[in-house]
């Protein structure tokens, strides 16, 4: 029998470090670079400047509470609770349970698009 995971809250790990001087080298890397780019869920979500309209339409109306962290931001809130190691970008399921995964760097390097992205969520759990 499946197990039935509860979703308290689904948690988006960007593979880059927070801060406003990488916010600025991953602007310019996207720009002139894209092909090398290390966070397919940040170039899925958003654009150079601003996040992806439908990506944040989605969000926005999902009935799951959702939480977005650089993988510091992650290290920090998580690594001394859990003790988990992932590869990055990776999105989280928190339940009861601790941490599940809900989609592995892997599958979300494979995406192309937006609605790729969302189609793989809801696939997932609805």
């Amino acid at each position: 029998m499946p197990t039935v995971v509860v979703i308290e809250k689904l948690i988006f790990v960007y593979n880059d470090i927070s801060g406003a001087r990488n916010l600025v080298l991953d602007t310019f890397h996207k720009t002139f670079r894209p092909a090398s780019y290390e966070c397919n869920l940040c170039q899925i979500t958003f654009g150079l400047f601003t996040e992806n309209t439908k990506w944040k339409k989605y969000k926005n109306e999902s009935h799951w509470p959702m939480t977005f962290l650089h993988k510091d931001e992650f290290a920090k809130q998580y690594a001394s609770k859990f003790g988990y190691k992932f590869s990055y970008p990776i999105i989280l399921v928190e339940g009861k349970n601790g941490l599940q995964v809900l989609i592995g760097a892997d599958e979300i390097n494979q995406l192309n698009s937006v609605d790729d992205l969302i189609a793989a969520v809801q696939k997932k759990y609805g």
